[in-house]
């Protein structure tokens, strides 16, 4: 697994675990959903991801898109 399916993944679980919660336990965890988003559209334009550097620092090879 290289660091842009790595963050692909972790988005998707945030997204899903988010709504999750805001569904069964309290509508303000869709916030976190709305978070995630703005930090996507964000990563796109600028090419900044915090949860890029994580994954690299844990040591998974450079993709495309966060290198």
């Amino acid at each position: 697994m290289n660091v842009d399916k790595a963050v692909l993944t972790f988005a998707g679980v945030v997204v899903l675990l988010s709504l999750t919660l805001g569904w069964y336990v309290n509508p303000y965890w869709f916030l976190l959903a709305a978070f995630a988003g703005v930090n996507m559209i964000q990563a796109s334009f600028t090419g900044f991801c915090p949860a890029a550097i994580v994954f690299k620092k844990l040591g998974l090879k450079s993709g495309n898109a966060f290198s």
